[in-house]
């Protein structure tokens, strides 16, 4: 784990100064069957959408909140990013999505039998928001809501 030390001062300043939400009352809720048998969906902060979709917003003050849908019969080759933080290398996502995105790996872990089944929807949203409350208040209880309607009962979260 870097420490501050090694970072420029703008990114040290930045690392300080950003906005961390604090969920004191978040319940914990155990696996009430075992993943083998369990729908898994994939949820990212990837800032990936279909092609074609609406792009995210970069210049939304605090942040582009809203959300997309991944069909999961969507290919690699349909699925394009467009998260525009400075503060990541893009180039291992644009070698292979399932570097954030791992759709061939979650249907691997299906064949395989270490997932029951896997979701017919997955969700991106563009991470590095300033300003998480429309994810908190808007779209993040509609996307868990689209989720439990579709029996999902796992969720994997990947980061940028």
């Amino acid at each position: 784990m870097p420490k501050l030390e090694v970072l420029s001062e703008i990114q040290r300043k930045s690392m300080l100064m950003w906005p961390c939400v604090d969920h004191d009352d978040t319940p914990w809720t155990p696996m009430a069957k075992p993943l083998s048998e369990s729908k898994v969906a994939l949820v990212t902060t990837a800032g990936l959408h279909v092609r074609g979709d609406k792009p995210f917003i970069a210049t939304q003050k605090g942040g582009d909140t809203s959300f997309r849908v991944i069909p999961r019969s969507a290919g690699v080759n349909d699925i394009v990013q467009s998260h525009t933080s400075i503060g990541f290398d893009h180039t291992g996502i644009y070698r292979d999505l399932n570097v954030t995105f791992p759709i061939d790996r979650l249907k691997e872990l299906v064949d395989d039998g270490k997932f029951g089944s896997l979701s017919d929807n997955y969700y991106s949203f563009m991470g590095a928001l300033r300003d998480v409350t429309g994810v908190v208040e808007e779209s993040g209880p509609e996307m868990a809501r689209r989720l439990k309607d579709e029996g999902v009962e796992v969720v994997l979260l990947t980061p940028t």
